[in-house]
């Protein structure tokens, strides 16, 4: 269970990194995409403009989270089986040997 716990936690950092990146790389890249060519002028449906910005922001989020998830968890599992790896190696501690009590007589 604590695999699994360890690995949906590599996951969690993962997404929130991914949505992190996604909320600042994605603007710069929408406002390339949606810019006019040449600078012209042009007429638009501006309330369709703002919805399909704030659509392919979400979209960008989603994707960036997607990566995200996706990489940790490869990482997390690879983090996982090193830790099982390491601990296999080092042998448990010896037992310590019990010590003869004294006999009162």
């Amino acid at each position: 269970m604590a695999k699994l716990k360890t690995v949906l936690t590599f996951m969690l950092g993962g997404a929130l990194l991914g949505n992190l990146v996604a909320t600042i790389a994605a603007p710069r890249f929408m406002e390339w995409y949606n810019s006019t060519p040449l600078a012209s002028q042009t007429m638009c449906n501006l309330p369709q403009v703002v919805r399909d910005v704030t659509a392919q922001l979400i979209r960008a989020q989603f994707i960036g989270s997607g990566i995200g998830v996706a990489v940790f968890l490869v990482l997390g599992i690879v983090f996982v089986q090193a830790r099982a790896k390491k601990q296999q190696a080092t042998p448990p501690p010896a037992a310590p040997t019990p010590t003869p009590t004294p006999k009162e007589g």
